[in-house]
């Protein structure tokens, strides 16, 4: 497919299949797999790897981690070695992998908060600047014991880390848009981090 519109068709597929990747609640099929429970009617309620290792435990917590970081990471990667590396084509590959987990159509467009495929997006777009962002999220949780707290600040940390760097319009401003995504699905973790009712990771 040459030419103009055939990159259009590709990218379309591609941003299109992504979306359904993204879209696979992983943590969901894990705790009915594992542990035959519905994590969407235990603890927060939601599908991400902090709530699946409170229902059973750090080693299923790390599996949903991990898949839905891979999420965001290979059709990216894929993308960039088979067909493309542009900034713009990138992030829009990377919208699509957050908007999929996040909106799931698996799960009546409701998902989870997309913090691990946020970073798989990034570690494939920028990965210097993930592993910064990475070791921010480690050293909040390890001093504050809110993972809530250490998503949104590493979220925050990414567009800030961009802009400072000198990277694309495109990039920064798709760091910007999953920023705000991901803050949007945290905004009862905000509620409760204003009240001081957060629950801390140790208490899990």
């Amino acid at each position: 497919m040459d030419g103009p519109h055939g990159s259009y068709i590709v990218l379309i597929l591609s941003a299109g299949a992504t979306f359904l990747l993204g879209s696979i609640p992983f943590g969901k099929l894990i705790s009915q797999w594992a542990g035959q429970i519905d994590i969407t009617r235990l603890g927060s309620g939601n599908i991400g790897a902090t709530n699946v290792s409170r229902a059973l435990g750090l080693k299923w917590g790390i599996l949903t981690l991990l898949l839905d970081l891979l999420k965001g990471f290979i059709p990216l990667i894929i993308y960039a070695l088979a067909y493309s590396d542009s900034d713009l084509e990138l992030a829009i590959l990377g919208l699509s992998a957050l908007i999929g987990h996040q909106f799931s159509p698996f799960m009546r467009f409701r998902g989870g908060k997309g913090v691990a495929t946020s970073l798989g997006v990034f570690l494939a777009i920028a990965p210097s600047h993930a592993l910064i962002a990475l070791a921010f999220f480690i050293l909040t949780v390890y001093l504050t014991d809110f993972v809530s707290l250490g998503s949104l600040l590493a979220a925050l940390l990414i567009p800030i880390l961009f802009i400072l760097s000198g990277k694309s319009t495109a990039l920064t401003l798709t760091a910007l848009i999953m920023a705000a995504l991901v803050f949007f699905r945290h905004k009862a973790n905000i509620l409760r981090l204003i009240k001081g009712e957060e629950r801390g990771w140790r208490r899990r």
